[in-house]
């Protein structure tokens, strides 16, 4: 859509910040077309897994009580394995979140005496206390308090997973498990590519098979051609609400990987008597399908909206990881700010130009799970899905707006001008 176009909108928009937006569009038209062919690889992808499992209009049919038998849900599982390169899966949705079912993979593995090393740094914030960092997660049934310790390795300064130093810290703990996060949470670092990945977990499973790999898939899901089950992650786990559920995905989580891994995870998930046999679901799986089915392209969107973010947003003097032109591994665009002021207001842009509770002005809040007050802008159709466009941050310094989603390139664009737009008002930006 040309400057005119949207000017004619009457949206009260300076057409010096249209021009803004339109020349950083025509400068990244090539890196927008290397996204649009990576939705079609893994478009195709997904499509081929689908006719091989020979997916029709029956699977899409609810359940009720125990769910024995639920040929829907069983299918979606066999889908899910296909698709995300691994021997089984589990796709449920019982799993209220990523945090929720990331817990239930480290349960699931890990015993009294074993120890969970995270090889990714300090994992993301709402897992504190299911391990066991604080004073506040003693007797709350955190892995420490279950006698599991944990380490971690920082990462390299460029961001890389140290292996050497990995594979040195293996040699003096009874590592059970190692935990790889490819998004950057609540840091400023690169995410964790396939890339990165692939030698590291070589290394590892050539001198400890035995160890468990998992995976935190969140927001990474067809940013890359490949996943992670396909280069031997044990467990690969996720959201639906976010990148595989496509927008469409009312609830849910997965997690993908060896048969044993699922095994355990699934006698986690319901009770080494029962395991994956039971949990129906009363509503329609067609969203979980329609979802995944849908979740190449969704995810071009985020990526494709992302980038535009990034190269505005650098032409405006800001610090933004990734850049515009860099590879990308997850759907999350960082922004830092120079004042909280200025970061509550973009996030507060953000909701305000969103098809969803526009009208609502978010405010930073003691969020459950967080060590700091956190403001959240998510005006989404499904709460709390970043795979729609949403922003959030910690209020701390360095001020830094970690934003993802979009269901449509149109929408992350004009809200990107909206926001712009705001700033200027508020006097944080002079174009």
């Amino acid at each position: 859509m040309g400057k005119n176009k949207i000017l004619q909108l009457n949206m009260d928009i300076d057409p010096k910040i249209v021009d803004l937006v339109e020349k950083a569009q025509e400068r990244i038209s090539g890196k927008l077309q290397d996204i649009e062919e990576l939705a079609h690889y893994n478009q195709i992808r997904i499509l081929k897994a689908m006719k091989e499992c020979n997916i029709s209009e029956r699977h899409f049919l609810p359940t009720t009580g125990y769910g024995y038998g639920d040929e829907s849900r069983d299918q979606l599982e066999q889908l899910y394995a296909l698709v995300f390169g691994c021997e089984d899966a589990l796709v449920r949705p019982q799993w209220g979140s990523g945090t929720h079912v990331i817990s239930d993979a480290l349960y699931a593995v890990l015993r009294p005496g074993d120890n969970l090393m995270s090889i990714t740094g300090k994992p993301y914030d709402t897992l504190e206390d299911t391990i066991g960092f604080s004073n506040e997660s003693t007797n709350n049934g955190s892995l420490t308090d279950w006698g599991i310790s944990y380490s971690q390795i920082e990462l390299t300064d460029d961001g890389k997973i140290d292996i050497d130093k990995v594979l040195e810290a293996l040699k003096n703990a009874n590592t059970k498990a190692i935990f790889i996060q490819r998004s950057r949470g609540y840091e400023w670092r690169p995410s964790i590519s396939i890339k990165d990945m692939n030698q590291s977990i070589y290394e590892i499973k050539k001198r400890y098979p035995e160890i468990f790999i998992i995976v935190d898939n969140c927001y990474g899901e067809f940013t890359q051609d490949i996943e992670p089950g396909h280069i031997g992650a044990d467990l690969t786990v996720g959201s639906l609400i976010k990148n595989p559920g496509g927008g469409l995905a009312p609830t849910g989580g997965y997690a993908v990987g060896t048969k044993r891994a699922i095994e355990l995870m699934s006698y986690r998930l319901t009770s080494p008597a029962v395991g994956r046999e039971v949990g129906s679901y009363a509503a329609s799986y067609l969203p979980f399908y329609q979802g995944l089915f849908m979740a190449p392209h969704i995810v071009g969107q985020a990526l494709k909206g992302a980038t535009l973010v990034a190269k505005t947003f650098e032409d405006l003097g800001y610090k933004v990881l990734p850049h515009w032109n860099e590879d990308r591994a997850d759907i999350i665009q960082c922004i830092r700010f120079n004042t909280d002021k200025e970061l509550i207001a973009f996030c507060q842009a953000i909701q305000g130009s969103s098809p969803v509770d526009s009208h609502v002005t978010p405010l930073p809040w003691e969020m459950p799970g967080y060590s700091h007050k956190v403001i959240m802008a998510a005006g989404t159709f499904i709460q709390g899905a970043s795979i729609e466009l949403s922003a959030d941050a910690p209020i701390k310094a360095p001020y830094t707006a970690y934003l993802q989603g979009g269901l449509t390139y149109g929408h992350v664009k004009f809200a990107l001008i909206s926001v712009i737009s705001e700033l200027c008002k508020q006097g944080f930006i002079i174009v």
